[in-house]
């Protein structure tokens, strides 16, 4: 009380702010001048501004006949700066130093706290400052002194270097391609020095005009520093509550502020994602999650959620995959944007990803290899394709990373059935675009039909062997079936067939063998037993049975055509698989001509029929593949030197679908007797096998 007493209050003024140049007013800071001089006396010839950066430019003249000023000095840097010839690019165009360029830096970056204040008629006019720019001298002149002195003795050295010699030598010089650019390098480059020194240096100049402290426009803008109104209705901005007013004198500290969790800029708490309109809402949460399932992704939005609202939103941003959804490729991947790691467009990607979406549709495994071959796309986008809805498994391939949502494809019947047609439509445009083969392809996607049951590495090799022994006793019958016909063939008047008991006694020891041993893969039975039927020490060239031809077959041209076809492919490509031959038989129909006699018609079972007479063997492998690629057709003797170690190969993939090589080198070894080099071990392998992880596997065999 005391204190206040002491300093009594003498004069009360009234605060207004003024804020018609809040976004305008700059001040400059000038060096120190001498206190009889002030920086309004000094002619400036130009100023000029970029206001992105807050820099300013300004050029003051000299005053040259001022006594203390250095004549000689300033010729000399003129003559520095311009050369001996002046034009209109000079600086100093009167070849005399008498201008002075001042730059502007930045003296602080928060400009809240500082106002320019005007006293008025007992009034203080506040008018809050929108930069601060402290000039200092700019020597950017000495910058082209340098730049002219090396110029001129680049060209005297010119001079020089073309006396000596008449003619310019020819110089190599290496082109070099830019390598596509990724997001993280990007982010790199931005962030650099050199990329902001460049973007500020390409922010165009703005030219003003400098107006003196005593002149006329001056004065008119010096008016706008004063509050238009001085009543207490238009400065609402300085009547605070008392607690706007406190934080406003202590505001927190820094360090405050900085305690508090600052959430990345691409993350969006459950609290703001509930603000946004629904459509907004499940098109975030499918982005950042990529696959969910239908539950999930209600429990999330909130119990008093309509799901039918739900189930029209979650349509529009994802596709249903057993299931479950996945988000959208054009979500994505919007358009004008490219891959971060080749650079291909956003089309070809959503295209790619469409296509691995669709796959698992048809499957819970994708192989990556497969969709690389048809995609024809690199194998980091692939990766991120698989990565964003499926997990991978060693020696398996890639997973769907959800297990099936029965319970959503049976509550939810017309959403499946929308989506299946949909799904529909793209399998469409992805045969056309990537030529697929239809018959290839499953009729039914798995989210309409149920889970797939899975069976892998011993599991598989047993199921396999459990259906091999199942079907032989069908196909034993079916041989028997043959048999019956082709031995009471239609013949002709006169003409008697002499039969052989040796013969029939050596089927009824087959039959005998095949009812006791599903099938007999030891070396002596290579030579002693019938292969599909076939007698194996027979002819190359010979194409009957028991002396016959098969019934039907071998009088036709379609036959012949069809034998000629299966002959000169396996002469080509000693191991085949139905699918694969099927293929090329496909390939081999699209290059005939119109009218073709193969064009009549051949079912599956007359093609096996003629690989079988043409000295082919069928090799039960032991693999949980389709149908088609479970049916192997080999080659048994082609005539050349390779047929012996080519049958012992064969001998081996019938108990082993996938074998190492040492095991194969070394059962070539035991069985032939000598030791092969690995120039012919090389041969046999690339006739009949591929090799993948390590492990060798008949071709058209290999599952992951």
């Amino acid at each position: 009380m005391a204190n206040e007493e002491d300093d009594p209050v003498v004069q009360e003024i009234d605060v207004y702010l003024a804020k018609s140049l809040a976004e305008k007013l700059y001040l400059f800071q000038y060096p120190v001048r001498p206190a009889s001089m002030t920086y309004d006396d000094i002619p400036h010839l130009s100023a000029k501004i970029k206001p992105k950066q807050q820099k300013v430019e300004l050029e003051m003249a000299i005053d040259t006949l001022n006594p203390n000023y250095c004549r000689s000095k300033g010729e000399q840097i003129a003559l520095n700066v311009d050369g001996a010839c002046a034009d209109e690019t000079s600086t100093y165009s009167s070849k005399l130093m008498d201008k002075q360029t001042f730059c502007s830096s930045q003296t602080t970056s928060n400009t809240s706290r500082y106002a320019a204040a005007l006293y008025r008629q007992g009034e203080l006019h506040l008018t809050p400052l929108h930069g601060i720019l402290q000039l200092r001298p700019s020597f950017s002149y000495l910058d082209k002194a340098d730049a002219k002195h090396r110029e001129r003795e680049a060209a005297n050295e010119a001079g020089d270097s073309s006396q000596d010699e008449a003619e310019d030598d020819v110089k190599q010089i290496t082109v070099r391609f830019s390598r596509p650019e990724s997001e993280q390098a990007r982010q790199r480059r931005v962030q650099s020095y050199e990329f902001l020194q460049k973007k500020h240096a390409e922010e165009p100049w703005v030219h003003l005009h400098y107006y003196g402290l005593r002149d006329s426009r001056s004065e008119h803008e010096r008016q706008y520093l004063l509050c238009p109104g001085s009543s207490g209705v238009e400065n609402t901005e300085l009547v605070k509550s008392p607690s706007e007013y406190l934080m406003m004198l202590m505001p927190p500290s820094q360090e405050e502020e900085k305690d508090k969790p600052v959430a990345p800029s691409n993350v969006l708490s459950m609290a703001q994602l509930r603000t946004l309109p629904l459509a907004d809402q499940i098109k975030i949460l499918m982005k950042n999650v990529k696959v969910m399932p239908f539950a999930n992704l209600m429990s999330l939005l909130g119990p008093s959620i309509d799901s039918v609202a739900v189930l029209r939103g979650i349509q529009k941003v994802a596709m249903l995959v057993q299931g479950n959804w996945v988000v959208k490729s054009d979500i994505l991947y919007p358009k004008d944007s490219s891959s971060p790691h080749s650079g291909v467009p956003a089309e070809v990607l959503c295209r790619g990803r469409d296509f691995v979406m669709w796959k698992f549709t048809q499957s819970r495994w994708v192989v990556r290899k497969e969709v690389a071959t048809v995609t024809k796309l690199c194998a980091e986008d692939v990766k991120d394709f698989l990565e964003h809805m499926a997990v991978v498994r060693i020696n398996k391939g890639w997973e769907f990373i959800l297990p099936y949502d029965g319970e959503f494809i049976k509550k939810h019947p017309d959403v499946v059935q929308r989506q299946h047609m949909l799904w529909t439509g793209i399998q469409a445009k992805l045969e056309k675009v990537y030529n697929l083969v239809k018959e290839t392809m499953p009729k039914k996607p798995d989210a309409q039909s149920g889970p797939a049951g899975l069976v892998c590495g011993d599991q598989r090799i047993q199921v396999a062997k459990t259906k091999a022994q199942q079907n032989h006793a069908l196909l034993e019958r079916e041989l028997q079936r043959r048999k019956e016909q082709l031995r009471v063939p239609a013949v002709p008047p006169g003409v008697r067939i002499k039969e052989e008991p040796v013969s029939e006694e050596g089927e009824e020891d087959e039959e005998q063998e095949a009812e006791e041993e599903p099938m007999d893969t030891s070396p002596s039975g290579l030579h002693s037993k019938l292969a599909n039927g076939l007698p194996l020490g027979r002819a190359a060239g010979t194409d009957s049975f028991n002396g016959h031809p098969p019934q039907g077959c071998a009088s036709t041209p379609v036959a012949r055509e069809l034998k000629a076809f299966v002959e000169a492919t396996f002469q080509r490509q000693f191991v085949l698989t139905l699918s694969e031959l099927k293929r090329l038989f496909n390939l081999h129909l699209a290059s005939l001509p119109p009218g073709h006699t193969l064009f009549s018609g051949i079912s599956d079972r007359m093609l096996q029929d003629t690989v079988l007479a043409a000295g082919c063997k069928q090799i039960l492998v032991p693999t949980a593949a389709s149908p088609d690629e479970q049916k192997v057709f080999a080659l048994w003797e082609s005539g050349d030197m390779s047929d012996q170690h080519r049958q012992v190969l064969l001998e081996i993939f019938s108990k082993n679908y996938r074998v190492r090589r040492n095991m194969i080198q070394s059962r070539l070894t035991q069985e032939c007797g000598e030791d092969l080099s690995k120039q012919e071990v090389d041969k046999v392998l690339k006739d009949c096998c591929v090799s993948y992880g390590g492990m060798w596997y008949l071709k058209g065999t290999v599952q992951s």
